[in-house]
């Protein structure tokens, strides 16, 4: 009976543990592979608890044997999947704790990338200075010291309720939304945006302006020492479509209303989303929202390699 079969579990067996202080079930990176492993308090823990597909979790049968106190082995047992069920489930499809790491690793390129470009207008700002995140901590040490990592990579069922997508969306913009206004402001200032006119505008316009003006350095091939200038960029104030999922983050973490809801369902159908199931559950609409966010903040860190690095 206990031989090497995996177990699948249903992702939720994990709820119980991220929403408790008493317990350890912070995401690890090891070998390639993603593993959420409940422990308590050095008495217990469950061993080689992977993530696979979107809502699994893979275990060895012998952790449903292996000394723990009972009622974890039956709260265990009660979320294990019918093998008969996975012939239908992508067991590749990226789980939300893979994304997070995705959106980390966009942010940590967005904080070198910004760092950069203040050393050349003699604004010397560290990369966690700006985003909060450290490379080198977390490439030592994982996601341990950042728990806001752990929070917005919890269980995200499928059937997930709207309340429940609203609090995950104020989590993700709480993680991006830190690159200090101020510094925003100065390189725009030093790239010649009038002050006056660079002291109105809020925190995602400042990084779309941002992501304006090196865009056009680019277009022209011009080298990152042109980035400091005395004459006002063109179209520096311009929309720009890759900036539209931060836009609809910021609308998402503020929808409390009904009506900001809609408006904001209305949002997700224009970027190209299908919202004819969101009745069933939003947990595609957090896929959807988070991708979004991760390929805006990739997009200006490109764009900003790009600058220094032209033949990237």
């Amino acid at each position: 009976l206990v031989g090497h079969d995996p177990v699948y579990l249903d992702d939720r067996f994990l709820q119980k543990y991220e929403q408790s202080v008493f317990y350890d079930s912070t995401p690890a990176y090891v070998w390639e592979q993603w593993y959420c492993s409940p422990s308590y308090r050095g008495q217990w823990a469950f061993t080689e608890c992977r993530r696979v597909g979107r809502n699994l979790i893979q275990v060895p049968m012998r952790e449903l044997y292996k000394p723990k106190p009972d009622r974890e082995i039956v709260h265990a047992r009660s979320f294990a999947v019918d093998p008969a069920d996975l012939a239908h489930v992508d067991l590749d499809e990226e789980h939300v704790v893979a994304k997070v790491q995705r959106l980390l690793d966009a942010l940590l390129r967005l904080g070198d990338g910004l760092s950069a470009l203040g050393t050349i207008v003699g604004l010397n700002k560290s990369p966690v200075e700006l985003i909060g995140f450290d490379r080198a901590e977390v490439a030592a040490n994982g996601w341990l010291a950042y728990p806001a990592l752990g929070r917005l990579a919890q269980v995200a069922p499928l059937n997930m309720t709207q309340q429940m997508f609203l609090a995950r969306c104020k989590s993700l913009h709480e993680l991006w939304q830190g690159v200090p206004n101020g510094y925003l402001k100065s390189l725009l200032e030093r790239a010649g945006c009038p002050r006056v006119a660079v002291k109105e505008v809020g925190s995602i316009k400042l990084l779309q302006a941002l992501l304006n003006v090196i865009e056009r350095l680019n277009t022209h091939e011009e080298a990152s020492d042109a980035f400091a200038s005395d004459r006002e960029p063109e179209g520096w104030k311009d929309h720009n479509e890759a900036m539209a999922p931060l836009f609809l983050n910021n609308d998402l973490r503020i929808a409390d209303a009904h009506e900001t809801v809609e408006q904001c369902l209305t949002t997700l159908r224009q970027l190209g989303f299908d919202t004819a199931n969101v009745n069933a559950g939003y947990g595609r609409s957090l896929d959807f929202v988070i991708d979004g966010v991760i390929t805006a903040l990739r997009k200006v860190a490109t764009e900003i390699e790009t600058l220094f690095d032209p033949g990237k």
